[in-house]
C-alpha cells in the first residue's frame, strides 16, 4: 500500500461486530484508527437519550471522532436501502432528522449518508423522485445548521436489486437535480468504489475524472466485499490516484473481514491509520 496522504477510518456497523457497539470504538482505537463511522444503528422508534449519550460517551472515551453517519434507512438486514422516496417511510425519515443530525453535530461530524430507498411498485418513479427531492431538501437544510453534507450513495443491483441508484451517474444526475434546480449547495456523492466496481465502473478512471465530486468515499474489495487484497481490485493504483486528486475527506473501510475484525487491517500499515499520522505525511 503506498505511503498515500489519505484519512482512513472504520466502519463499526460492518467491522467489529463480533464486539457489542460500545465496546466497537475502542477496539478501532486500539488497532490504531483515529476516526470512525456508523449506519444509524438504533432500531425504530427513536432511541432514548440514554442512549445516545452511552455511544456518544464511547467514541468520546476511545479518542476517535465519528467522521459520517447514515440516516436511519430502514431494516437492513431485511432488504431495506433507505427511506427517503417511499412514501410509507417518509415519516420515519422525516422524524430521524433532527436526531441523527443532533447526535452528529454533537460529535463534529459533517458527512451524513441518505440512502435513497428500494423501488416501490405503488407510485410512479416521478413521485418516488419528487418525494426524494423533498426529503432530501429538508435534511440538507438541517445539515447545513451544524456544517453537514448530506451524501447520496450509489449501490450495486447484485445484492441491491430494488435500488434504483446504481451507478455513479444516476448519483451525480441525482445530485446536480438538487443543486442546479433546487439550489442545495451542500449535498455530494458518496463514492463507494466496492459497488461501483461490482456494477462493472472503471473506478481508476471514475478517481481521476470525479473525485472533486465525492464528499465521502467507502472501500470493500469486489466481488466478495472482503478487505483490499482479498478480490479483484489493484488498490496501489486506486488509492494512490485517489490521494493525486487531491481528495481530502476519509476513506471508510465498510468491509467485511476475513476472520476476525483486529486481524483483517495487515493490507494498511499502521502508520497509515490515523489521520494525524497521514497529515503530518503531506
Amino acid at each position: 500500500m503506498p505511503d498515500a496522504p489519505l484519512n482512513y477510518d472504520v466502519n463499526l456497523s460492518i467491522l467489529f461486530t463480533e464486539l457489542p457497539l460500545l465496546h466497537r470504538p475502542a477496539a478501532a482505537a486500539e488497532a490504531g484508527f483515529d476516526a470512525v463511522e456508523l449506519w444509524w444503528p438504533f432500531p425504530y422508534p427513536e432511541p432514548s437519550d440514554r442512549e445516545l449519550d452511552a455511544l456518544r460517551t464511547s467514541i468520546e472515551d476511545a479518542g476517535v471522532r465519528l467522521v459520517a453517519l447514515n440516516f436511519d434507512a430502514g431494516d437492513m438486514a431485511a432488504g431495506s436501502r433507505g427511506l427517503v422516496s417511499r412514501p410509507r417511510d417518509s415519516a420515519r425519515f422525516r422524524s430521524n432528522i433532527d436526531m441523527a443530525v443532533g447526535f452528529a453535530g454533537s460529535l463534529g461530524c459533517t458527512v451524513l449518508n441518505a440512502l435513497y430507498g428500494n423501488r416501490d411498485v405503488e407510485v410512479s418513479v416521478p413521485e418516488q423522485r419528487e418525494l426524494a427531492t423533498e426529503n432530501l431538501m429538508l435534511a440538507a437544510t438541517a445539515a447545513d445548521r451544524i456544517g453537514a453534507t448530506v451524501v447520496i450513495e450509489a449501490l450495486n443491483s447484485y445484492e441491491s436489486p430494488l435500488y434504483p441508484i446504481t451507478s455513479s451517474q444516476k448519483a451525480l444526475d441525482m445530485i446536480d437535480y438538487l443543486r442546479v434546480v433546487q439550489g442545495v449547495r451542500n449535498v455530494a456523492f458518496l463514492a463507494d468504489l466496492y459497488h461501483l466496481a461490482r456494477m462493472g465502473e472503471p473506478v481508476e478512471r471514475l478517481v481521476e475524472l470525479r473525485a472533486d465530486r465525492f464528499g465521502h468515499v467507502q472501500i470493500a474489495d469486489p466481488p466478495g466485499r472482503s478487505q483490499p487484497g482479498t478480490g479483484k481490485l489493484d488498490w496501489d493504483v486506486v488509492l494512490t490516484r485517489l490521494a493525486e486528486s487531491g481528495y481530502r475527506g476519509h476513506v471508510g473501510l465498510e468491509y467485511k473481514p476475513v476472520g476476525p475484525s483486529a486481524e483483517s487491517f495487515d493490507w494498511l500499515p499502521r502508520h497509515l491509520r490515523a489521520t494525524a499520522t497521514v497529515e503530518e505525511s503531506v
